[in-house]
């Protein structure tokens, strides 16, 4: 026994022994894609995308230790383009991913950077200003609305369905594009750069499993926030209720003051928001039921 543990503990120290710090780095830099790589699919669909995978595997283990041909023929096909699988399958978790680590590293460069550098201080405060208030008078009203406030990703796809307005963000303007016998009112408004920039425009539908009590306005939401970096802001038309979405969490029954709290954190330092504001959210939620 005790030769057995040192021939272990010599096989440690000749490992060991051999590591040259590029070694080192190499094992950090994969450490840390593996970090992420499991952040991205907790927080999306993916997660249960790499269930399906790991199901499949487990088949497929079956199948081969039972010589089935047939289906060790089909897995084998299926497993010999696996790369080219997991592409397609995690498409959108992938450009989420890459357009995290542009946001996160180059954001502060003008030549990549979609937003001015200094942030109005007056813009900012009317603009969530703007929004709470039109948000929680249509609420009161029963009206539905959509509003995306764009964040470091641009949005140009989706202002491209709508039309261009080239507005101030005011209460009297979002209440006036989303009035029932208005034109664009099915559709959402974008803000960018404190200003409405269009309106009528088509989001995204998400494929996530959500309640039953939710709509077509919080699918779309739902969608933009998995496709972007944007917070989008929902008024039931059904119940009134106020929602806001952003990174692939939809929370509802949001109060004005947290509505103005949000936009605001959202507007002054887009990367807070997330996953901190949501758990917040989450437990004020909980404390109301």
């Amino acid at each position: 026994m005790v030769a057995i543990f040192e021939g272990i503990l010599n096989g440690i120290m000749r490992l060991l022994l051999s590591i040259e710090w590029y070694d080192i780095i190499d094992i950090a830099l994969v450490a840390v894609a593996v970090y992420f790589a499991i952040k991205v699919i907790r927080q999306t669909r993916a997660f249960q995308l790499v269930k399906g995978l790991l199901f499949m595997g487990a088949i497929y283990a079956v199948v081969s230790a039972l010589n089935m041909s047939t289906s060790s023929f089909i897995f084998n096909q299926l497993f010999s383009d696996i790369v080219i699988v997991m592409a397609l399958l995690f498409q959108p978790e992938i450009r989420h991913a890459v357009e995290s680590l542009g946001r996160g590293k180059f954001k502060n460069l003008q030549l990549f950077s979609s937003k001015a550098s200094k942030l109005d201080a007056a813009k900012v405060k009317e603009v969530c200003s703007a929004v709470a208030k039109a948000s929680y008078n249509m609420s009161d009203d029963n009206i539905g609305a959509l509003i995306v406030i764009e964040g470091q990703t641009p949005l140009g796809q989706i202002t491209d369905t709508g039309n261009k307005i080239d507005a101030a963000v005011t209460t009297t303007m979002l209440e006036s594009i989303f009035f029932p016998k208005a034109p664009l009112h099915d559709g959402a408004v974008v803000i960018s750069d404190y200003r409405i920039h269009s309106a009528g425009c088509i989001l995204p539908l998400s494929s996530a499993p959500i309640s039953k009590n939710l709509g077509t306005r919080h699918r779309a939401a739902l969608g933009m926030s998995e496709n972007s970096d944007a917070l989008i802001v929902i008024v039931s038309e059904e119940t009134g209720n106020i929602s806001v979405a952003q990174g692939g969490n939809l929370e509802s029954n949001i109060t004005r003051g947290e509505l103005l709290e949000i936009v605001t954190n959202f507007l002054t330092d887009s990367d807070s928001i997330s996953q901190k504001t949501f758990k917040i959210l989450r437990r004020k939620n909980n404390e109301r039921k």
